[in-house]
Order: C-alpha cells, then sequence, then structure tokens
C-alpha cells in the first residue's frame, strides 16, 4: 500500500515518479548549485597574500563538493545518545573544570573574608551570596577564557556585587535599615576582596598552564600564514591554554621548516584527526577552505564537543565583544554552541513524553472512532512505514490507513500522493484534519520522534536527497518530528527539498524551547483551519 503524509502541517501531492519530482523540486542547476557550493576565492587576511585563487587550485578542486566521512554519524553522536565514540577524554574535560572552579573558590574566599569584616554571620547572607554567584555567572565572570586580566574584569565584579547587595537589601533589609545596609556594606567589601582573590587565582592558572597542568588540545584549520602565526604564538606563549597538536589544510602554503606544528592531513581527514589527538578546540584559519565547505567541517567539531574559535574576516578591524579571545594581537571569536546541545535539550524529551502521553489518554475516543473507520474503508488499521531519524537510524513510522491497497513496493520510492482516487471520503477527511498522524503519538513516546523536529523521510529519497544536497544529511542531528519549522512555513509537498533542508538546519541552530511552542501553535492554527492537507 502506498501512503504517504506530510506532518500535522504537510499536504499531499499529486503522484510523480521520482525523477519526475526530481524536476520539480531540483530548483537549482547545476551551475547554479557548483556557484552556491564554491563561492568565490576568498582573500588572505595578512598584508600581501599570495595569489591563489580557484584556477591556481584547480578546476576539480573548485567545483567538488565536499562530503564527511562515511561514518561521520556513526562515529559522532548526538549530545543525550547512548554509546558512540568518547569524543574527549575525561582528563580534557577536567582540565576545563578545573579553571571556572579556582575562580569560583577565590570569590568564596574573598565573600568569607568579607562577611567577617562587615557583618555578623547570618541565614540571610547565604541569600546575598545566591545573588551574587547569579549575577556573576550571568556576567560571564565564569565562562572559560583565553585571556585572564582581573583588570578587564574589575568594573563588572565591583558592579555586580553592589548590585547584588542592593537587590538583598530591597527584598529582605527594608524592615531593618541597619542589618540592610550592613549587606550593602559586605558586598561592596566583597567587591574589592574579590579582585585581590581572582588576581591571586588568576596567577594560579597562568601558572599551571605554563607548567602543562591546564591546557586544552587545539587544532588548527588552514595552514597559511595566519595559521603559521597563531601556532607559533601558541607555542611560545602556553599561558593562553592552548597546545597546538596540528594543522589541516587540503593545500598548505607554509612549508616545513615554517611551521611550529605538523600538517596532519586534509579536511577529509578531520574527523579521524579529531579523535586520534583527542583534539579540544578547532581554530579556524580559512587557508585554503572556502565558507560552503567550512559548515560540514564546524558541525563534525561540534558533535565532538569541540569547542570552536574563528578569526574573523577583516579582523584588524575586529570590535572586541564578550565572545572574542585576543590571542596575541589577533582576535578570536568563540563560537557558541548551538542550543540542542545544551542541558535544556533534556527538557524537550520531557516536554515530548509528557504532552504524547497525555494526548494519547485524551484522544483515546477519537483514536478508536479513526481506527473503525480505517478498518471499514481500507481494510486495515495502521500503515506502517520506514523512515530515516536521528543519525540516520531507520525506525517504522506509523498512521492510520487511509489508501485502499495497493503495489507495496511503491510505498518506498513514489512521491506523496493528493486526489489518489485510491482516498476514500473518510481518508480524505483524515487527511485534511491530519487526524491520520495521531498514531505517530507512540513514535514520540518511544523516542523515535519528538513533536517538533525535521519531517522523516523514506530511505529512497534520503538517499537521492543527500546526493543532490550535502547539507541535507545535517538535518538528522535531532530526532524528526510530527511537525517541524519548513512545515509551517508552507515548505511540504511538492516544494524545494533545499528549502526545506536550510529551514530544518536553522531550527537545529537556533533551537529553543519557545520556538517549539510557536511551531506547534501555528500548526494546530493550519490543522484547525483545516489547511493540514
Amino acid at each position: 500500500m502506498t501512503q504517504h503524509g506530510g506532518g500535522l502541517a504537510g499536504g499531499e501531492e499529486s503522484a510523480v515518479s521520482p525523477a519526475g519530482h526530481r524536476s520539480r523540486w531540483h530548483s537549482l542547476g547545476v551551475a547554479d548549485r557548483t556557484h552556491r557550493l564554491t563561492g568565490h576565492p576568498r582573500a588572505s587576511v595578512l598584508p600581501n597574500p599570495p595569489v591563489r585563487d580557484a584556477h591556481q587550485v584547480g578546476t576539480a578542486r573548485a567545483t567538488r563538493e565536499f562530503l564527511l566521512p562515511e561514518n561521520y554519524l556513526d562515529a559522532a553522536p548526538c549530545a543525550g545518545t547512548a554509546g558512540g565514540v568518547e569524543s574527549r577524554s575525561g582528563r580534557s574535560i577536567a582540565r576545563v573544570v578545573w579553571i571556572p572552579f579556582i575562580v569560583v573558590c577565590a570569590d568564596l574566599a574573598a565573600f568569607a573574608a568579607a562577611t567577617a569584616l562587615t557583618s555578623e554571620p547570618s541565614p540571610k547572607l547565604v541569600a546575598l551570596l545566591t545573588i551574587v554567584l547569579v549575577l556573576f555567572h550571568v556576567g560571564g565572570l565564569y565562562r572559560p577564557r583565553l585571556t585572564l586580566s582581573v583588570l578587564d574584569d574589575a568594573p563588572a565584579i565591583v558592579g555586580r556585587a553592589l548590585a547584588a547587595g542592593a537587590a538583598a537589601m530591597v527584598l529582605g533589609g527594608l524592615d531593618d535599615g541597619v542589618a540592610g545596609t550592613a549587606r550593602l556594606a559586605t558586598s561592596a567589601a566583597f567587591g574589592a576582596l574579590s579582585v585581590v582573590t581572582r588576581a591571586a587565582a588568576y596567577s594560579v592558572i597562568r601558572c599551571a598552564r605554563r607548567r602543562g597542568r591546564l591546557y586544552q588540545r587545539t587544532l588548527l584549520l588552514g595552514a597559511g600564514t595566519l595559521a603559521g602565526y597563531l601556532a607559533a604564538n601558541l607555542v611560545a606563549h602556553p599561558e593562553y591554554g592552548l597546545r597546538p597538536v596540528g594543522m589541516l589544510d587540503d593545500e598548505p602554503l607554509l612549508t616545513e621548516e615554517e611551521r611550529a606544528v605538523p600538517v596532519l592531513g586534509g579536511y577529509t581527514d578531520l574527523n579521524n584527526v579529531l579523535l586520534g589527538e583527542r583534539v579540544d578546540v578547532v581554530v579556524v584559519t580559512y587557508g585554503s577552505l572556502r565558507e560552503p565547505l567550512m559548515i560540514p567541517l564546524l558541525r563534525a567539531c561540534d558533535r565532538l564537543s569541540c569547542e570552536i574559535f574563528f578569526v574573523p574576516r577583516l579582523y584588524e578591524m575586529h570590535t572586541v565583544t564578550r565572545d572574542t579571545e585576543l590571542l596575541w594581537g589577533v582576535p578570536l571569536v568563540r563560537m557558541r554552541r548551538a542550543a540542542f546541545r545544551s542541558g535544556a535539550w533534556m527538557a524537550k524529551r520531557v516536554t515530548d513524553l509528557v504532552i504524547s502521553g497525555l494526548g494519547l489518554f485524551l484522544l483515546l475516543p477519537l483514536l478508536g472512532c479513526c481506527a473503525v473507520a480505517s478498518r471499514v474503508e481500507t481494510g486495515c488499521v495502521l500503515f506502517r512505514q520506514i523512515r530515516i531519524g536521528m543519525d540516520g537510524r531507520p525506525f517504522t513510522l506509523l498512521k492510520f490507513c487511509s489508501l485502499r491497497p495497493a503495489v507495496e513496493s511503491e510505498a518506498g520510492t513514489q512521491w506523496n500522493i493528493g486526489e489518489d482516487t485510491r482516498v476514500g471520503p473518510f481518508g480524505r477527511f483524515m487527511r485534511r484534519t491530519s487526524l491520520d498522524e495521531l498514531p505517530q503519538l507512540f513514535n514520540v513516546l518511544r523516542g523515535d520522534m519528538s513533536l517538533v523536529g525535521p519531517r522523516p523521510e523514506r530511505p529512497h529519497f534520503v538517499d537521492e536527497f543527500t546526493r543532490q544536497y550535502p547539507w541535507y544529511t545535517a538535518r538528522h542531528r535531532v530526532p524528526v518530528g510530527l511537525t517541524g519549522w519548513a512545515q509551517v512555513h508552507g515548505l511540504r509537498g511538492d516544494t524545494s527539498i533545499a528549502d526545506r533542508a536550510r529551514f530544518d538546519n536553522f531550527y537545529i541552530e537556533n533551537w529553543s524551547m519557545y520556538g517549539d511552542v510557536k511551531i506547534l501553535l501555528r500548526t494546530a492554527a493550519q490543522v484547525l483551519r483545516a489547511a493540514g492537507r
């Protein structure tokens, strides 16, 4: 039986063959795709760079598509998945944890000294300490950094300490002016003492880095003049805490004598180098790497929990921000990790379990009616089909049958069906109202899917689309969903696969719980307007 759907916000299309469909969703010609993949040659960021462009590196190099190693998905599981390769050793993680631990201990010592000097011990001081730690954390005073300067931090330390004292005075000291003033005095003393204790803590950290106790193994992407400059200064200044292990570049500019660290291979060796060298930090210096080819590389680094820095274009004019580190005069911008890599992602799974379980319980009478009607009209209740989920793993997707039996072999290769003669009146109603998708709540409950995420596709089309669009595979970094960012923007049915993949990857990179709520509300509105099909 051939049965397809586009999710809760999805639609049905006319039946077409894969080849016929490809002529419609294949919105970009070969020349246009090649242009988008390769881009224009990038100039070096250093003065008087050596000339290199697409003609010099060869036509084949300029037009080839970069593909990740075949074991990319297997070797780099998503956050929260079991098994897989351990991307960072326990010792590497400990090195990162030790630095904020030392700084927090310094602040606690400063707070204890300030309390002893300005006030009597009181349970209310615990509230003040909590406010201080929260404000310091929100202000980025505990974030990992390469350059540690107490003079840079002093204004933020003193200002947030006073703000914490004022907040504590307002929340608990208005009824007692003396106690409120004492808390403000404690905060002021803490701000001053914290500057002193942090200066000592930063000295300890820098000393440990110079002695090779606290460092992160670092890989440079690119082997040009800038990469050579950064590698040489990282070797000469271990106080930054980055120990370079090598470079990657397909066409390194520097000779072996000009490099402080070896070239470990080309860009296609990235996955093996990250794992083999136990890399903690990746610094992007471009080299022969063009931006369209950079995206899959950085996603591979991110999947293996590597911290990523990149040198901004025209870095001489770059303004230093909170996410910028200065490495011997060269700014490095810290790339923020996607939210779906954070602990907040666990809240999404909890939400999926609660809503799917509650939904199945509340909708049980409706599910029973749909099951009976499907059985009467089509001769079956549930339609099962293999789809591709997170990390490329196949799973069995469930739907209510809305089509009369057809040739089974068509199910895996025929594109979605709209006004098919095998669709009965009730089947058409279920498709229009998305009731046929309700059994997928079981998929959500058992972990195959999420409420919101990229819509799952059949293996045949996943292979087809991956060959056409190198970035298509990246949408499998998270669980597939009942509905998604692409679907609520009308990208369903016979629409551009390239656009769908871009919307899906945008959703992944910018995920938030509120974003999921917005998508669910927009999906519900479409279903209520009977626009789901």
